[in-house]
């Protein structure tokens, strides 16, 4: 069983930074390929990033390249999602979650979300 807490939502303005982090329990963690999904008020949950067990690969949703960055420590059991030059667009509850596989759709577990919100 993996518990995920995320923390560092918050309201920002336009072109601000944020860090979210995830806070994993269990020993298993480094095996979990882990994500960052997020949902908008009445839009469809998306994947915004996503990272391997080892830092090896990584994906971002085409909206967040070259402004978010995904990455973890293993030895923290925690993963993080630096958000930078955030447009009003970003607005949403960011969700970190676990897969077992990198390529799988599955998601194994959920954290409760942090609310990001950027105003204009």
């Amino acid at each position: 069983q993996v518990q995920l807490v995320e923390s560092g939502g918050g309201l920002v303005q336009a072109g601000g930074s944020l860090r979210l982090s995830c806070a994993a329990s269990g020993r298993t963690f480094s095996s979990y390929a882990m994500t960052w999904f997020r949902q908008a008020p009445g839009k469809e949950r998306e994947l915004v990033a996503a990272i391997s067990w080892n830092s090896g690969s990584t994906y971002y949703t085409d909206s967040v390249k070259g402004r978010f960055t995904i990455s973890r420590d293993n030895g923290k059991n925690t993963v993080y999602l630096q958000m930078n030059s955030l447009k009003p667009e970003d607005t949403a509850v960011y969700y970190c979650a676990a897969k077992e596989a990198y390529y799988s759709d599955y998601v194994r577990y959920w954290g409760q979300g942090t609310q990001v919100t950027v105003s204009s």
